[in-house]
């Protein structure tokens, strides 16, 4: 399973003229789903990515998680990250 992330003051995905996901501050992750993952894979990158210390705090270094800032995850299926 790969992730590919980056923090976003906002971020939504549109299919065919609608938006079918949003979010303001957070993470948009990219994932790949390859054949022979695991739920438990899929958890291990789920933990990884709310634990990721990207936000900046209030001396501005990157000390903060999207789980400390509460800001959103907004995860898009990309199946070319394994090509």
């Amino acid at each position: 399973m790969i992730g590919l992330l980056q923090r976003v003051s906002q971020a939504s995905v549109t299919v065919d003229g609608e938006v079918v996901g949003r979010i303001g501050r957070g993470l948009m992750v990219l994932v790949c789903a390859e054949k022979g993952d695991s739920e438990r894979q899929a958890d291990t990158l789920l933990a990884k990515l709310l634990g990721y210390r990207v936000f900046p705090d209030h001396a501005g270094k990157m000390n903060r998680s999207v789980t400390d800032v509460e800001g959103g995850l907004l995860l898009v299926p990309q199946f070319t990250l394994a090509a």
